[in-house]
């Protein structure tokens, strides 16, 4: 029989620590709803692997890597067998350098990495005989932000309205899918539940917000469990919002009523499935790692003097709380000149995972959605789910298309690095290594 144990820990920073946005650096005033990490620990006769779901933004490879291995160390785990993902809610401190001007809380990591540690141990120790029960479903929780124009440019966040609009440029994905772990009395210990999204409600706010992630925990927890291990594992994402763009008016809506819908279609759906399972005793449980040597485009000579020329005139002035998008764009090339000019290559940790007939293929990256799409149609598993954010922030992965069309998350920047044919080499070895599971 398998074995699972689950835990949760409180991850809020403090009141006063910079909000996470590439364009604004405003302090934390109130705390909306508390940040979470929860843990689930799964064991079978083959392989244990624990994955940890972070209310944040995403982390950077280097703190994700020595995080792993204290927890490893602490719960007496190989430390490739702990996985790190995070929601990507935009109402978390600052983790990722995407604002020139807002820097990571020294304090605060150091206090994220004692918890992430401690959360492991706990979910470790808690370990005992489970059944597990899977299922998909739909929940449109995102759609495709790629807006394309008659002059063949693409904006993100296009206005779809415009006389010269012709199209999205990719698609999205609102398959549901929900993993449940009860024990053998039939308790329900996890719900692990993932969708395709961008939780951007509170980007520039004032508050910490776990954001709509953190409702539909709070909706599973009231009507299933108190103190349920709920995660979140969001999907391909790079080109998806929450709000659908071809909509009559798709900024008309408020933040809490946006909260509300998305809370009430994830948990409505993960009850409904939840309804509906059939427990399994033996499950079989896998698990295979590697590292993917990719390639990395670095910005143009010409484009780095530009770059550096915003910034200096950027740097002169007193108020530096709503950064510019030129500022943005300049900050991004001279770091990504500055990390990766002398050697242009970086190393994407790829996971993948089976549970039963429901395959886990994780992502160090905001992947395109067409990615996470090219890996289920090829995925042998007969239920897959795309982990994006996983064991670390490597930015944007685009399409050929997301790169030609340009603007944000197209052009070379820090956190849009990875070659052209990155997302391509990805979806490859991920599906190699999915079927080397199910062989």
């Amino acid at each position: 029989m398998n074995r699972a144990g689950s835990a949760s820990i409180d991850i809020t920073p403090p009141l006063g620590l910079t909000i996470q946005a590439a364009t604004h650096s405003h302090p934390a005033e109130i705390i909306r709803d508390p940040l979470e990490a929860n843990a689930l620990y799964l064991a079978g006769p083959d392989a244990s692997v624990v994955l940890v779901n972070c209310d944040l933004a995403g982390m950077e490879p280097d703190m994700v890597v020595a995080i792993r291995d204290a927890a490893g160390s602490a719960a007496g785990l190989d430390p490739r067998s702990i996985i790190i993902t995070c929601t990507h809610t935009h109402g978390g401190p600052v983790m990722m350098p995407t604002n020139r001007y807002s820097r990571p809380d020294k304090a605060y990591h150091a206090q994220l990495r004692a918890n992430l540690v401690e959360v492991v141990k706990r979910a470790c120790a808690a370990a005992q005989p489970v059944r597990l029960a899977w299922g998909v479903g739909h929940a449109p929780l995102g759609y495709n932000r790629r807006v394309c124009f008659a002059d063949g440019s693409h904006a993100m966040h296009g206005d779809a309205h415009r006389a010269d609009f012709t199209g999205l440029e990719g698609p999205d994905d609102h398959r549901h899918i929900a993993l449940f772990v009860n024990d053998v009395a039939g308790k329900t210990i996890a719900v692990v539940y993932n969708n395709t999204s961008h939780p951007t409600t509170f980007y520039g706010g004032n508050c910490f917000s776990a954001d709509f992630p953190g409702a539909v925990r709070k909706q599973l927890r009231s009507a299933i469990e108190p103190g349920l291990a709920v995660l979140f594992l969001n999907g391909a994402q790079g080109d998806i919002c929450m709000i659908d763009l071809l909509a009559d008016q798709p900024h008309a809506e408020s933040q809490d009523r946006k909260i509300a819908r998305l809370a009430d279609l994830a948990a409505g759906e993960t009850l409904r499935l939840l309804y509906e399972a059939h427990y399994r005793n033996d499950a079989i449980i896998k698990h295979i790692w590697t590292e993917l040597k990719v390639d990395v485009r670095l910005p143009a000579p010409e484009h780095l003097v530009w770059a550096r020329k915003i910034l200096a005139e950027a740097d002169k002035l007193e108020d530096k709380a709503n950064v510019q998008w030129d500022v943005l764009r300049a900050h991004g090339a001279d770091l990504l000149d500055r990390a990766y000019g002398t050697n242009p290559v970086d190393h994407l940790p790829l996971h993948a995972i089976r549970i039963g007939d429901l395959g886990l293929a994780t992502v160090p990256c905001e992947l395109y959605c067409q990615f996470g799409l090219d890996i289920k149609r090829r995925s042998p598993a007969p239920l897959t789910a795309i982990v994006g954010l996983a064991d670390g922030s490597h930015g944007y992965c685009p399409t050929m298309a997301g790169i030609l069309g340009g603007g944000y998350s197209g052009e070379p920047i820090f956190w849009t690095r990875l070659a052209e044919n990155a997302g391509y080499k990805l979806v490859d070895e991920g599906c190699r290594m999915l079927h080397e599971l199910w062989r």
